[in-house]
């Protein structure tokens, strides 16, 4: 599940986590954003202890999508200390993204 929290800005949330941090780009309108949330749910009960995993809604913030290049949807980003390590478009099931991810975290 995932847990609501306040940061002062994206960076800080970023910087400031202990953990890397997954950020799921994705649109409400999106079919495979949808798709993808029941994937990530997974995954965060599954590496909770080792990562975080926000999601981030491209039409309330597009810049951010512009910031990261997001030009798909869904679009997954990995970040560690606070520098973006590894990309993912598109729907990728719950044990490959596991996978991919258990070797960068």
């Amino acid at each position: 599940m995932a847990v609501k929290r306040a940061f002062g800005s994206f960076q800080e949330m970023i910087d400031q986590s202990e953990v890397p941090v997954l950020v799921d780009f994705y649109a409400t309108w999106c079919g495979p954003c949808q798709m993808m949330a029941k994937i990530l749910e997974d995954v965060n009960t599954q590496m909770k202890s080792k990562l975080r995993v926000v999601k981030i809604n491209t039409e309330a913030y597009p810049d951010l999508a512009s910031r990261y290049q997001v030009y798909a949807l869904p679009t997954l980003v990995l970040f560690k200390q606070g520098q973006p390590v590894d990309r993912i478009e598109g729907v990728l099931p719950a044990p490959q993204l596991v996978q991919r991810l258990a070797t960068q975290v």
